[in-house]
């Protein structure tokens, strides 16, 4: 039976990481939503209930028996089982929200739902992009189980220095850590497969550190903190969550942060987390096309896929980058970057598509990753259309 992963109400909430992605391919904890559904359900069999103008890379469903899932959340074992003992014609709703149903993609309708329970227990629930970071933690300690549950971690080399219960450390195989300090009193540390965390290093759990990603000489890691695979951090990061690919390598500061894919950040590129006079920070919502108030008093950055910033950037408290910005005249941008700014003020031009698909594939091929059409398709309809 296949699975399809539905982007429901929320693709809107969550732009701009979401103008690249279904909502399920958002990664927060150490996994994606999709790939932690998929280890929880032990099904491979995937497709996704997203925007149309997505579609051509992310599959659409079969016409066939489905399990129709609201991805975003975190379930409890009562509700995995009650997913999982779900007939033909049957729903689970969470806060008068469809969040699982078990019907046929042919001839999709709802009206196929003949019964439906609600979920009493209170779930975490990830609504907008500050909820990624916010609730990381619980994300990191949800995953940090489901992946090392009747597994071994490999040693720790003795050139380290570690404080708090070895339990709350996982190390995968080929990675690699010397001469660093961990410390898991404050939450779990997870580094993936062949990770590296280089000598110096400063890392204050609950922490992970995706495949083949990199922390650079000396770096300080504060929790709640995601970095994803194929990614070079340094420098000071505190409760960021980096997708993949991405690269903030130098010295600088990035904070209460959600970073996109195939990011950079030059030199000395730093990211105010909170505001002089401690009030309550505001962030660019899309849907409503307005700043909102987040109730957070540390929200930093929101960025989309493919963006930069050069040397000495500086960027204020609750800015939101859109999709292949480039970000490089002197002083501080404003608190929302288009999508495609050539500068990152409000009224420089546009980057040129055909020159985002130049560097996009640039960037790409050093991860041996080719920019395919259906991901040229996507960026050319964001341009046209945002």
């Amino acid at each position: 039976m296949q699975l399809v992963f539905s982007d429901a109400q929320y693709w809107e909430d969550f732009l701009p990481l979401t103008f690249t992605r279904p909502v399920a391919e958002m990664r927060c904890g150490i996994l994606t939503f999709s790939e932690r559904w998929q280890k929880i359900l032990e099904n491979t069999e995937v497709s996704f209930f997203t925007e149309m103008y997505l579609q051509g890379k992310f599959p659409e469903p079969e016409k066939k028996e489905s399990l129709f899932l609201v991805t975003n959340f975190l379930p409890s074992e009562t509700v995995i089982q009650q997913i999982k003992d779900l007939k033909q014609g049957e729903a689970l709703v969470y806060e008068d929200e469809l969040v699982a149903a078990r019907i046929n993609m042919e001839g999709f309708s709802l009206q196929q739902i003949e019964k439906m329970t609600d979920i009493k227990e209170e779930l975490v629930f990830f609504k907008k992009p500050t909820d990624l970071f916010t609730y990381n933690q619980k994300a990191i300690d949800f995953d940090f189980e489901l992946l090392t549950k009747g597994r071994t971690s490999q040693e720790l080399s003795s050139t380290n220095g570690f404080l708090g219960d070895q339990k709350d450390l996982f190390i995968e195989e080929g990675a690699q850590i010397e001469f660093s300090t961990l410390n898991t009193r404050t939450g779990k540390i997870y580094i993936g497969k062949n990770a590296e965390v280089m000598e110096g290093c400063m890392l204050r759990g609950p922490i992970a550190l995706g495949e083949s990603s990199k922390f650079n000489l000396g770096s300080k890691i504060y929790g709640a903190t995601t970095i994803g695979p194929h990614c070079k951090v340094g420098g000071e990061v505190n409760n960021i969550i980096i997708f993949g690919y991405s690269n903030k390598g130098h010295d600088g500061f990035i904070g209460n942060s959600v970073i996109g894919e195939w990011c950079n950040f030059g030199a000395d590129s730093n990211s105010s987390n909170m505001k002089n006079n401690y009030g309550n920070v505001k962030l660019w919502n899309y849907r409503t096309k307005a700043f909102e108030d987040t109730g957070l008093q540390f929200a930093g950055l929101i960025m989309g896929d493919h963006s930069k910033t050069a040397i000495n950037t500086q960027l204020n408290t609750g800015t939101v980058v859109g999709v292949a910005s480039n970000i490089f005249r002197e002083g501080f941008p404003p608190n929302l970057v288009e999508n495609f700014s050539w500068g990152g003020f409000k009224d420089d031009e546009r980057f040129k598509l055909d020159k985002a698909y130049e560097v996009a594939g640039r960037a790409m091929a050093r991860r041996n990753i080719v920019l395919k059409e259906e991901d040229k398709a996507i960026l050319k309809f964001v341009f046209d259309n945002y």
